[in-house]
Parts: structure tokens; sequence; C-alpha cells
């Protein structure tokens, strides 16, 4: 006959009989990281970093947005990490019997899981002010090009560029509302992909400019080409700071990370009292 022997492990066997996650705790972290995310955000546009625009005139210019609003990601990201993570391994179940290296993985599991949760919320329940924050960037370019006709839009200001008329000079031959109308059509079907104007409709773009204005064909043809080049150039630099605030964004989420781990084995360390020894 065979007995069947069963040892307990040395400590008691409520550390064993415990969940190694303590959800609570997790889903507290993350709401807490949350808050202080919109807490910062709204801050944020209160310093007017929501007024960014890759178009001219409109909004702090691209440079500058690169740099405040990265650094400032960067700020919200180890604020509110810190404290969600902290929160997460304070708040979690004592382990009883539990190796001290299995605690201090599972703390900063728990720091790092907290931080996940509250990224996958967030990119939902955040949306709209995260997107008023750094959307006049990357999204400026696109909004530009579905502007529809007839209404107020970034390229409406290159449109106006174009149809100036020299005040001393007679105006008789206006061009109607509807041929501005299709001359902001045509801006937005070039440019929509980052395209440019097409030979027949440059030449097109050139008469009516040269109709509109009483310049000369040569005059108008050279408006033109410094209008297009203006384009060019804010739609590039809308470009570079779209993708240096993805890099931004990247580092962001990744000291975010850092910080929600590192904060939760401080906390989980601090409710058992061997935060000096792990130290």
């Amino acid at each position: 006959m065979i007995e069947t022997v069963v040892v307990a492990p040395q400590g008691g066997a409520s550390g064993s009989s415990l969940s190694g996650v303590s959800w609570p705790a997790i889903f507290a972290g993350a709401t807490a990281a949350l808050a202080m995310t919109l807490v910062l955000l709204a801050f944020g546009t209160g310093l007017g970093l929501s007024m960014v625009s890759p178009w001219q005139g409109s909004g702090i210019s691209a440079t500058t947005f690169k740099i405040t609003t990265g650094i400032y990601l960067i700020v919200i990201a180890m604020i509110s990490s810190s404290i969600g993570g902290y929160l997460a391994g304070r708040l979690r179940s004592a382990w009883d019997g539990v190796h001290a290296d299995e605690v201090y993985f599972r703390d900063t599991a728990h720091g790092f899981v907290a931080w996940a949760l509250a990224s996958v919320i967030g990119a939902a329940v955040l949306a709209t002010p995260a997107s008023s924050l750094i959307g006049g960037t990357a999204a400026g370019v696109s909004q530009g090009a579905i502007t529809a006709a007839g209404q107020a839009g970034p390229m409406e200001g290159y449109i106006d560029t174009l149809l100036r008329s020299d005040p001393s000079q007679s105006n008789g031959n206006a061009t109607p509302a509807d041929t501005r109308a299709d001359m902001l059509r045509l801006f937005t079907r070039s440019y929509r992909d980052g395209g440019q104007l097409a030979a027949p409709d440059r030449e097109y773009a050139a008469k009516v400019i040269a109709a509109k204005t009483g310049l000369s064909q040569q005059d108008a043809e050279k408006r033109l080409n410094d209008v297009t080049n203006q384009i060019k150039a804010d739609m590039d630099a809308a470009r570079k700071a779209t993708v240096a605030l993805a890099f931004w964004i990247t580092a962001s989420l990744l000291l975010g990370a850092f910080c929600a781990s590192l904060a939760a084995t401080e906390g989980g360390g601090l409710r058992d009292g061997t935060w000096q020894r792990r130290r």
C-alpha cells in the first residue's frame, strides 16, 4: 500500500492559497494613473499646449511643439505612472510564506500590469483630451486636405494669397464664388496625399490668378510657385513634427512602464516593511 505524504511549505500555507495577482490593487493603480494623466493634460491645455498647428500663424511652431510637448509627455508619464504603480504595490494583498525574490517580482509585475491597463483604457477613455493636445500637428495636414469647399480651413489661407488683388487695379473681372471653390478643391485633391499640382492644374491655376488679380501671366506663375513652395514647406514641417512626436510618445510609454514597475516595488516594500532591506 502506497501512502501519500503532503508536505506543507515552511512559513505557512497562506501564501500559496492567495493569487499572485491582486486585481483590485491593479485597477486602483490604473484608475489613479488615468485620473492623474487627465489632470496633467488639462493643465497642459491651460499652458497652451493644445494650441498646436503646423499652419503659419496658428498656434505655436512645429519646433516648439516637438520640444515642449515631448518633454511634457515625459513628465506626464513619470508622474502618473509612478503614482499608479505605487498604489498597485502598496494596496496589493499580502503574500505570507513567499520568498523575498518572488515578492519583488510580483510587485514589479503589479506595477507593469497597472501601467499596461492604464495605457489600454486611456487609449479609449482619454482619446479626446489626448488628441486635443497632440492632434494639431499630427492631423494638421490631413485636416487641410479634407476640408470641404466653402468651409474655413487651413488651405483657405493659401487660396486667399493666390487670389489677393492689387487695390490700385480694377477688379471688374472678379472670380465668382464657385471658381474659388473650384480652386480650393483643386489644391485639396492635389495635396491630399502629399503630392503636388500637375502641369495642367498649374497652368489653369495661373490663368485663374491672372484673371482674378490682374497680374501678368508671368507674375501669376511666380506667385503660384511661391505659394506652392510654402505649402510644401509647411507640410514637410508638419510631417517632421509628427515623426518626432511618435518618438516622444514611445519614449514616454517606455519610461512610464519603468516608473510604474519601480514605484510598485517601493510601495510593496513599504507595505511589508522590507523596503530598507531591498534598498
